[in-house]
């Protein structure tokens, strides 16, 4: 069982309780003496909420003192979208000792896959940007082995039937920027979705690059395996 404060929303007391090993009752007078601040103000309600990034002391000793993480991250070709894996190089490994120790990714990339790759330690935030229920745009260049027609753009808005699953795909807008390369916008990532769309056309996906996601555009100051935080714009605005 995860303490609480660590990784969802709870009572002030129930915290107190839980890590200054005293009981629920006895916060009170804690609170009626002003020995306990959140956020650097005195508390003075057991109900208060709090969360896993609320700064809380009591007589001036740290309970919990955790930042939340945002990252944009350029992932380079042949890394594993992973925190941790026995034979490959994983995203985290490209970040400084100790940056990584408690991010997860918050929207994957495919082995070879490049591009923008967002990374949290805020699990609020990334189940936001995963749920169906606000769906949020990714916007993908690809490049592909045999030139590309007006009919890809039909087909792609129609969606495409994956039996296996038993799902019709959302509509994907596709706009062709050369013979052989594509800009897609979508707004679910099924398994390997992009290269079984165009598998239906027997066109081999050759790369495939994300440079959005929502709001959020990969900034081009960005090598591959280069990272930073994101703005608190960017944080605020990706849905």
């Amino acid at each position: 069982m995860k303490a609480p404060g660590l990784s969802s929303r709870t009572r002030l007391d129930r915290f107190i309780s839980s890590h200054a090993g005293v009981t629920r009752g006895a916060v009170r007078a804690l609170l009626a003496s002003g020995r306990i601040e959140v956020n650097g103000r005195a508390a003075s309600e057991i109900n208060q909420v709090v969360d896993q990034f609320s700064h809380i002391t009591l007589d001036g000793q740290v309970l919990q003192d955790r930042a939340a993480i945002y990252l944009m991250l350029n992932k380079p070709r042949g890394v594993v979208s992973a925190t941790r894996d026995e034979k490959h190089r994983t995203v985290i490994d490209l970040l400084d000792a100790n940056t990584g120790n408690d991010l997860h990714i918050a929207g994957r990339l495919d082995f070879n896959s490049t591009g923008l790759l967002l990374l949290t330690n805020d699990g609020r935030w990334s189940r936001r940007l995963a749920s169906a229920h606000n769906p949020v745009e990714k916007v993908y260049r690809v490049t592909v082995e045999h030139a590309l027609t007006e009919h890809y753009i039909e087909a792609f808005a129609q969606g495409m039937y994956f039996p296996y699953e038993n799902i019709t795909t959302r509509p994907v807008t596709l706009t062709i920027l050369s013979d052989y390369s594509a800009e897609l916008r979508l707004t679910e990532g099924r398994y390997h979705q992009i290269k079984r769309m165009f598998g239906r056309f027997n066109n081999k996906v050759l790369t495939l690059h994300r440079i959005a996601i929502g709001n959020v555009s990969l900034d081009p100051r960005l090598t591959a395996g280069q990272y930073r935080p994101l703005t608190q714009i960017e944080v605020d605005g990706v849905f």
